[in-house]
């Protein structure tokens, strides 16, 4: 299984990111599990992933620490990655900072912030990447939001900086093209951490009632959707795709 590709996952020690990591490598792939601080978390993913599967190099799952926000960082991570598996085949930009930024109350750290995890790091990320990617004839899938096409009052930097990151995917998708496959996944409602205090109850549940599957999704959704565009899509690019139960199909 040395052969086996390799994906980048950012923010993946938790949630999300954790079980992108696990479809992944369910799938057959060695996975880079960046972290930012969740050092604990990560590598027991690691390891769990190498106790399931190990390569005949010894393993086939890794932890790889980087601040997003610092911008030298970022082309050290995909060194890193290459470095430790020989290659690169996917980078998946999962890494997200989300919280209100009310017009009036948005100042330069929020900025920063959130333009630089959910933006500027997923667009320097694809620059480091590129040239590996190119040669593997790899992907970059994007995790935005449905919020980046309708916005959500409160947010409107953080919707900003996934429109961003929307329409950096179409352009990558240009760019990088025939090589290199770029797509997006935009989740809906998807199971609201235990320490998201955003939303009172009764706001989840009017977002569960404008639903049309009438329930919130689960990390695996959004996992199997980027297993679909990493393994089974290779003539789609440029393409956005809403897991969201039905949530943007009407106003």
């Amino acid at each position: 299984m040395t052969n086996a590709p390799v994906v980048l996952v950012t923010g993946a020690a938790r949630r999300v990111g954790a079980e992108i990591s696990r479809c992944l490598h369910a799938a057959g792939a060695r996975v880079a599990i960046h972290y930012r601080s969740s050092a604990a978390a990560a590598d027991a993913l690691a390891a769990e992933l190498n106790a399931a599967r190990a390569t005949d190099a010894g393993e086939s799952a890794a932890a790889f620490t980087a601040d997003l926000l610092d911008m030298p960082a970022l082309p050290r991570l995909v060194e890193s990655v290459v470095a430790r598996f020989g290659r690169l085949d996917a980078l998946v930009n999962n890494a997200s900072s989300f919280f209100a930024s009310g017009l009036g109350a948005v100042d330069a750290a929020a900025w920063d912030d959130l333009i630089g995890t959910n933006l500027k790091a997923p667009l320097f990320l694809a620059q480091a990447a590129a040239p590996h990617l190119a040669r593997s004839g790899g992907c970059i899938i994007n995790i935005t939001d449905i919020h980046a096409e309708r916005p959500l009052k409160g947010y409107p930097l953080y919707c900003a900086a996934k429109a961003g990151l929307l329409g950096l995917t179409r352009a990558l998708a240009l760019e990088l093209g025939p090589q290199v496959r770029v797509n997006a996944v935009a989740p809906g409602a998807i199971e609201w951490p235990q320490s998201q205090t955003d939303f009172s109850a009764a706001e989840r549940a009017a977002i569960v009632d404008h639903t049309l599957l009438k329930r919130v999704g689960a990390p695996a959704d959004i996992a199997r959707t980027v297993k679909f565009l990493v393994f089974d899509a290779p003539y789609v690019t440029g393409q956005v795709i809403n897991v969201d139960g039905g949530r943007t199909a009407h106003l």
